[in-house]
Parts: C-alpha cells; sequence; structure tokens
C-alpha cells in the first residue's frame, strides 16, 4: 500500500497499480489508439492525394502523432489521469506526491510513451514496470508520475488544518511549486506525528520546516510552531487547488453554454 495524498490534500492508502491490471488497461487503450490510428490514416491518404512527397510524408506524421500522443494528452489532462483502459480497470496515474496530474504530465508521459510503446514495441516500459515497486515505466519515471487503483475500499486521514493565527499570513503568501517528494514527506509527517517519540517528532518537524522555508515566501510570523508552518502551508495550497478546479469547471460550464446557443442559433437560422 502507498500513502497517497490528492490535490485536496487528503491521504488515502491507496495501492499502486499491479502489473497485470495496467497490462490490460494498457492492452485497451492500444486497441482503441488502433483503430483510431487506422481511422485517421485512411482520412490522411484519401485527403492527402493531391500532395506532393513532403506534404503527404508531414501528414502521415500528423495522422501517427494524433492518435498515439495527441489522445492520451487530451484524456490524461481531461480526467486528470485516467484513459478509457483505466477508467474500465478503475486504476488512476497520480504525481509522486499523490496530486492529480496537469497537462506537462501527460505531455511527458506520452512523448516518452510513444518511443518506448510505439517505437521500441512496448520492451523498455516492460522492464522497467518490473524493475519498479510501483510498477512505473520510463514516462512515469521522467514524469515524476505513477498508477494507483481506485476502485475498492480507501481509508481517508483529516486532512492539514489551518491554524487560525496563521490564516492571514497564509492567504497573501507566495507558495513556490513543492518538490513532489517533499510535499509527500510533508504530509505523512503530519498524519502520522502524533504516533512518533516526541524528540523524534520534533527533530522531523523542524527539518520538513527548514526544508520548506525556500519555497515560502515572506517567512511565518516570528515564534510559529514548525508544525503549524507546515500545517498552513498544506492547507493553503489545498484552498488555492480547489479554487482553482472550481475556475475551471466554471470555464467549462460557460463554454458548454456557449455552445449550446450558438448551436440553437445555428439550427433557428434557416427557419427565419
Amino acid at each position: 500500500m502507498s500513502d497517497v495524498v490528492t490535490g485536496e490534500a487528503v491521504r488515502l492508502d491507496l495501492p499502486a497499480a499491479t502489473f497485470a491490471s495496467r497490462a490490460v488497461s494498457g492492452a485497451l487503450d492500444l486497441l482503441v489508439t488502433g483503430v483510431l490510428l487506422l481511422v485517421v490514416l485512411l482520412a490522411v491518404t484519401a485527403a492527402g492525394a493531391g500532395l506532393d512527397e513532403a506534404g503527404m510524408s508531414a501528414l502521415v506524421l500528423l495522422g501517427v502523432l494524433a492518435p498515439t500522443v495527441g489522445l492520451p494528452v487530451l484524456t490524461e489532462t481531461l480526467t486528470r489521469g485516467r484513459t478509457l483502459g483505466k477508467t474500465a480497470m478503475g486504476l488512476r496515474t497520480m504525481r509522486d506526491d499523490g496530486g492529480p496530474i496537469r497537462f506537462r504530465h501527460a505531455v511527458v508521459r506520452a512523448l516518452v510513451g510513444f518511443v518506448e510503446i510505439y517505437l521500441l514495441f512496448g520492451v523498455p516500459a516492460l522492464l522497467c514496470s518490473l524493475a519498479s515497486s510501483r510498477g512505473k515505466r520510463l514516462g512515469d519515471v521522467a514524469a515524476g508520475t505513477y498508477v494507483v487503483r481506485e476502485r475498492g475500499a480507501v481509508r481517508a486521514a483529516p486532512m492539514a488544518q489551518m491554524p487560525p493565527q496563521l490564516a492571514a499570513w497564509a492567504a497573501a503568501a507566495d507558495l513556490g511549486r513543492l518538490p513532489d517528494g517533499l510535499a509527500l514527506a510533508v504530509r505523512q509527517f503530519l498524519g502520522r506525528a502524533p504516533t512518533m517519540h516526541p524528540a523524534a517528532r520534533h527533530t522531523m518537524g523542524v527539518d520538513l520546516a527548514r526544508a520548506l522555508a525556500p519555497h515560502v515566501s515572506p517567512a511565518p510570523p516570528l515564534g510559529t510552531h514548525p508544525e503549524a508552518f507546515l500545517s498552513g502551508v498544506l492547507a493553503e495550497r489545498r484552498r488555492r487547488d480547489l479554487s482553482r478546479l472550481a475556475r475551471e469547471q466554471q470555464l467549462r460550464r460557460r463554454l458548454a453554454d456557449v455552445d449550446s446557443i450558438e448551436h440553437a442559433l445555428r439550427q433557428a437560422g434557416p427557419a427565419t
């Protein structure tokens, strides 16, 4: 079992996906990609009949990259880590720190995946997955991601809470992007701190606060307890993530409404 923290800073006991489940998921995605690739290449061949050799080569290359690279980037970005195969198997790609992947993670995974899966027939992906404790392929190593199994019971741990005395400071603070390993270490420490030996708890809290300090500006008020500082940063990060996700969802709804209105106007146009 791997301690995973979601983008909303909720720690979950989610197991890393097994090799078998990833293999089935990958096979489903390859099947969908193969069908789409065939359709695209047929369309490209028909559309490029009048082009010269260079133009036809460029068009074919675009037709190959669209389903093999563009499709996984699009689906994983929009669904925050799922593809058709992963959805069927109850899997999701997540960052090493447990947060949802973003566009850049999907791009890196897809580009490396094109080489290791399609150009090298999946051999590097197979060997890397077997050697990794989390079943990572080369694309996951490069992107800082891995695949977890969502389906099944999970146990959520309490979220980091904002210390009241730090609320105003945190809201105005500049929170830089935290390294994945550091973010995960802080979250796991806060979840396990109550069960730790007092001396070890104090030492680890101080060390993590020092490591976190360069990524936060300005520094917290003088005399702030290390654990309060750590908890405040995570709570503010969660609040900002939730606000960002809410804005993205609202924007998608507005775009959907605009599309609906335009579609209705187009339909009404000939009648008027």
